[in-house]
């Protein structure tokens, strides 16, 4: 039985890596970068003024000067600026070329027909071509997944279309004679294919293109059978990889031409995780209760469908966390709580959800983090710290 971090380590090195698309930039958050972002032009791409107020040569301050001219936004002052005079600037307008000042307009006095500028030393108040990307600057490395923000930068420097990584197309397969689809009430011994939905719902946030393919029995044949026709990057597969009597799930992944590389791993919830490969298409075995399939996924299929794309960061981030009333458990296998984290201070407090079955879907309502507690620990004291994977923001 693997340990997580060498289970994971398997899996990121054996699953392919995805060719490059152009895609709009209004299409790309979530993407990986194919290649790096280099500036084609500075930014900004002229000198403007930072405030409203008067732009003028420092060198004549301070000075009771002619107003000769207005510089806006998208109305630049035209013509030469006689020496010895000022003109009134608006937050973003260009820099007449032969002025290099700005004084605030709260700072001058307006006597008559000149304005009082009082001393103002050169580029006061000024933005400078290229101050924030230089041209040729390199402002985004290829392996960058795309935020918001990034997507910004990307329209400010004039993309209409970005390369990424293909999206990886993916295939959810649910496997158990006690399923049914959502929508079909459960007679006793039946449960919904909850986890199927929950897949496809985190597979939309990497970028994926999910595609549910219904339920299979507790059958080699059939599932085997799906199995040889798909020609997507990546299929999950929930249920049946145990070792149970009706665990027909690697029995099946052998049938259909695949090998394992991973068949078990020493976690609660999750022990029955497996991987596999078949030429380029990755195979991942979830279990079928719905906590240890979800948080199968966090622990190897997200990262390993980052690294299909070449993202420079597979991994969620994490941060010690205090645990209020400790834990206990026995040696031998990796524990990851469910918990929801508050600030208290500087610390982060993880709230362990009380109900921590691996059929237990509702503990995952407002889960922010999975607390891990490593394989040879026992007794965790209460107020200790222990890392956390963080599944939002905090």
């Amino acid at each position: 039985m693997l340990s997580v971090a060498d289970a994971l380590r398997a899996v990121i090195a054996k699953v392919p890596r995805l060719a490059a698309e152009s895609v709009p930039i209004v299409a790309a958050r979530g993407r990986v970068l194919a290649s790096d972002i280099v500036a084609a032009r500075p930014l900004p791409g002229f000198e403007s003024s930072a405030m409203d107020g008067y732009a003028a040569r420092s060198r004549e301050l301070p000075a009771r000067l002619p107003l000769v001219g207005v510089s806006a936004a998208g109305a630049p002052c035209v013509g030469a600026v006689p020496a010895g005079s000022t003109v009134r600037i608006y937050t973003g307008a260009p820099m007449p070329p032969e002025l290099d000042t700005v004084v605030i307009q709260e700072d001058v006095t307006i006597d008559g027909d000149r304005i009082a500028l009082p001393a103002a030393p050169v580029g006061d108040n000024v933005r400078r071509t290229g101050e924030d990307v230089a041209h040729g600057e390199r402002v985004l490395s290829a392996g960058t997944r795309l935020s918001s923000w990034e997507i910004g930068v990307l329209a400010a420097l004039g993309y209409t279309e970005v390369a990424v990584s293909r999206a990886p197309r993916v295939a959810v397969i649910a496997t158990g004679d006690e399923l049914v689809e959502p929508g079909t009430p459960p007679q006793r011994g039946q449960l919904i294919a909850s986890s199927t939905y929950a897949l496809c719902a985190l597979l939309s946030e990497l970028g994926c293109i999910a595609t549910p393919l219904g339920i299979v029995r507790d059958e080699v044949e059939p599932l085997a059978a799906l199995l040889r026709t798909l020609d997507h990057d990546a299929v999950i597969t929930t249920g049946g990889v145990s070792v149970g009597d009706r665990d027909h799930v690697k029995a099946a992944f052998a049938a259909a031409g695949i090998d394992l590389e991973v068949g078990k791993v020493a976690m609660k919830p999750g022990k029955p995780f497996s991987f596999g490969r078949r030429g380029d298409l990755a195979i991942f075995g979830l279990p079928g209760n719905p906590v240890s399939t979800l948080v199968g996924f966090e622990l190897f299929v997200r990262p390993a469908l980052l690294a299909m794309q070449g993202a420079s960061e597979i991994h969620r981030a994490r941060a010690p966390v205090q645990l209020p009333r400790g834990y206990n458990k026995p040696a031998g296998r990796t524990h990851y709580l469910r918990a929801r984290l508050a600030r208290d201070g500087e610390k982060l407090v993880a709230h362990v959800h009380p109900k921590q079955g691996s059929a237990m879907l509702s503990s995952t309502i407002g889960c922010t983090a999975l607390v891990e507690i490593a394989a040879e620990l026992t007794d965790v004291p209460a107020g200790a710290l222990a890392p956390a994977l963080l599944l939002e923001a905090t």
